[in-house]
């Protein structure tokens, strides 16, 4: 593999301005194309195989009306009463209002639907849309709700939303925020602003091609509107990383005499072949998604995986064709005096690596290697024992901030109605024909424990259905065990009334989404660490590295998930970071496991394959690890802060879910790389020794060696360059 890497960069070096040429070309005609088919994600998710879904399906058949994506309206007067003549007035012309609205297909009046609470102080009112999908209802519309409200307002009404479709959480242009820091970190490692922007350069064309295939593929499938998210989330950080590495021992390799083109190409075999395996860990981790069984999930990982791949190329062809053009001056550092301080570092990089400060850090950790190991593996203990605590649901409008509309408006209806009435149940009951028949089946679910009421909504084409209020709010416990229980009790209601329910609605889906993930967590987890094990003993021939890589992501993912539990469920730190506790976000732990376990495999591949490349040199397995570590210390660093600080921009957003999110992997990113890679890993290889690398002869007789670290390309170009010897006489 280094063999053809090294040719592939030098082919990319020669012919630059076609290898440039051809991904402007490519860019354009991504560009050209997704404009042209019209395509769009969706933020309609569906989840085979639960009842929730099967709800939604048959209300999809037989009412449509009752299916589509709702807002409900809340109308407060907290020191007077909402039935007011005035009040009543001012609420009835909002209603108005709300109904000639565009895509909306009904809107509840409180006064005849019951919706006004006991006290007269609060009235709720539902609007329903003809669409399925939140993000199919148009701005147009969205806004329109707003000036509806005017009426009631106007009036001396407060007036607040909540629901799926308004408010949203104003959205934060993280990647921006992640690239300048990107660019700050490049520049001040390389000393130099065309060497620090070239990974921005690559990055951003190897996402806008990704992201346009995604637009092009979704005029044809569904595709949601996250897995875009995640995707330039993923693809920015990879690509620059990769980019990163490949730059880095450029410039080093220049600075040791080699000629540019000859510089691209030991760092292509080298470092590119490093890459090659960590972008194949991450795709393998983000592929594995697909074992879950839930469509959305699925796209997402292979949608990301996708990107991450197009990084790799990007980073093995597009980068050394950049400095083809660049030429000597990648190698060159500028003079202002913040950055004059990269020079010193790389040049003590090639002349006297046993100086940098990398190697002086793991040269102590090898020193107290017993102790550093002990006490590591303790403190990310310590911060994984929360994840025992794991409570997985969507959170709702309750973790919003106290002054957010939607959290307004949960407050009002918990207040002056119940937290019940927050997280309505639907029960879809089939084969009614009758007013009287859904009558009594609502009458049953009304005398279940913890049911605050049941009251018929509709009664056609077959179906009725039925609104179940219960008597706790929509992440409690207690409402999915009341889930459960009206699906157990489903057999004696048909026995009895001949009516065949399924419980559904957004509680019944939340409920159903975090059971059915905690159920493939397990079976996710064993196949990508499976898979990844088998990749990384291919790729060091050894099994102990691929184990102590693999319990060493096991550290990292547990800490970040401690962390997560820790302030977003028990609320530590809750004021600094603006949230209220509240339950983890149901498919968190299944995204940060695929995405954690590959970039743990990127930082673990990166800094043994340097540890390697000196064992396999002097056979010396301490200090393999010290060099090793101190090579790739600056780098893997540089990477690491450029990683986190994208995830940790999405901590400025006022959704809960987009925060927790940020700092799970902000989390992660930091101790994997810091703790881990750069600590624990050259503790481990230094106690354990010659021992790390050892693997049966029939495993070198049967599986070929890809040569990641380079040593024979590097044993084939010494061998190029040696002047032949003239025979004496």
């Amino acid at each position: 593999m280094s063999r053809y890497l090294y040719r592939l960069a030098h082919w990319c070096f020669r012919h630059r301005w076609a290898t440039v040429s051809a991904w402007v070309a490519a860019v354009i005609a991504a560009v050209v194309i997704a404009g042209a088919s019209g395509g769009k994600t969706t933020d309609a998710l569906t989840i085979p195989g639960t009842q929730a879904q099967q709800a939604i399906s048959v209300l999809e058949q037989k009412l449509p009306a009752a299916s589509g994506v709702t807002t409900q309206v809340v109308f407060a007067d907290e020191g007077g009463t909402v039935t007011a003549s005035a009040h009543k007035a001012g609420i009835k012309a909002t209603l108005k209002d709300l109904r000639e609205l565009p895509q909306v297909v009904s809107v509840s009046d409180p006064f005849t639907a019951g919706t006004v609470s006991p006290d007269k102080q609060v009235a709720l009112a539902t609007v329903t849309y003809g669409t399925a999908a939140a993000g199919d209802v148009k701005a147009a519309t969205v806004d329109g709700l707003k000036t509806a409200a005017a009426d009631a307002q106007h009036a001396g009404l407060q007036v607040e939303f909540s629901g799926s479709v308004y408010p949203k959480a104003a959205a934060v242009n993280s990647e921006t925020v992640g690239m300048i820091v990107a660019l700050i970190v490049l520049v001040l490692t390389f000393g130099s602003f065309l060497a620090g922007g070239l990974p921005l350069v690559t990055a951003i064309v190897g996402v806008v091609i990704s992201m346009m295939g995604v637009t092009i593929v979704s005029s044809f499938t569904d595709i949601a509107s996250a897995s875009t998210a995640v995707a330039t989330m993923l693809g920015l950080s990879c690509a620059i990383d990769y980019a990163l590495f490949i730059l880095s021992r450029t410039r080093t390799n220049m600075m040791a005499g080699h000629s540019p083109q000859e510089a691209i190409g030991r760092a292509a075999g080298t470092a590119g072949s490093s890459i090659v395996f960590a972008a194949l860990s991450v795709m393998i981790a983000l592929c594995g998604l697909s074992v879950v069984g839930i469509p959305f999930l699925t796209v997402m990982g292979l949608t990301a995986a996708a990107t991450v791949g197009l990084a790799l190329l990007v980073a093995l062809t597009l980068l050394p064709a950049l400095l083809g053009l660049a030429g000597h001056r990648a190698a060159r550092f500028s003079r202002l005096p913040l950055l004059r301080r990269a020079r010193p570092a790389t040049e003590t990089a090639v002349r006297a690596p046993a100086k940098l400060a990398g190697t002086r850090y793991a040269s102590w950790v090898v020193r107290h290697r017993t102790p550093v190991l002990v006490l590591g593996t303790i403190m990310l203990g310590l911060m994984a024992l929360p994840v025992s605590k794991l409570d997985l649901g969507l959170p709702g409008a309750d973790a919003r901030p106290t002054s957010d509309t939607s959290r307004v408006a949960y407050d009002l209806t918990t207040e002056h109605f119940g937290a019940g009435y927050n997280g309505t149940l639907t029960v879809v009951a089939q084969d009614v024909t009758r007013t009287a028949q859904a009558q009594q089946v609502s009458a049953t679910l009304a005398k279940m424990d913890g049911v605050v009421s049941s009251n018929v909504g509709a009664v056609t084409n077959g179906i009725a259905v039925i609104s179940v209020v219960p008597t706790t709010g929509p992440n409690d416990s207690a409402t999915a065990h009341l889930v459960h229980t009206i699906r157990d009790d489903s057999s004696a209601i048909a026995a009895a009334t001949g009516a065949h329910i399924l419980v559904g609605g957004q509680t019944a889906t939340d409920i159903d989404v975090s059971a059915k993930l905690s159920e493939a967590l397990p079976v996710f987890l064993a196949t990508v660490v499976v898979l990844a094990f088998l990749l990384l003993t291919f790729a060091f021939r050894t099994i102990l590295v691929p184990l102590k890589s693999i319990l060493g992501f096991l550290l990292s993912a547990g800490a970040a998930l401690g962390a997560q539990v820790a302030v977003f469920q028990w609320g530590w730190g809750k004021d600094l970071l603006g949230i209220a506790p509240t339950q983890t976000l149901s498919f968190l732990p299944v995204i940060l496991l695929a995405i954690m376990f590959g970039l743990s495999s990127d930082y673990e591949i990166f800094v043994v394959s340097r540890i390697k490349e000196y064992f396999t040199r002097t056979g010396d397995a301490r200090q393999a690890a010290i060099a090793g570590t101190g090579l790739s210390a600056r780098v893997v660093s540089a990477a690491a802060l450029i990683m986190a600080a994208i995830f940790a921009s999405f901590l400025f957003s006022d959704d809960p879910m987009t925060k927790s999110i940020g700092f799970s992997f902000a989390v992660g990113v930091l101790v994997d790389a810091f703790v881990v890679r750069l600590t624990l890993v050259p503790a481990v290889m230094a106690l354990v020794g010659k021992r790390i690398w050892y693997h049966p002869r029939w495993y070198a007789r049967l599986v070929p060696d890809p040569d990641i670290e380079g040593e024979r390309l590097e044993a084939e170009l010494a061998d190029e360059h040696r002047p032949e010897m003239t025979p004496v006489g």
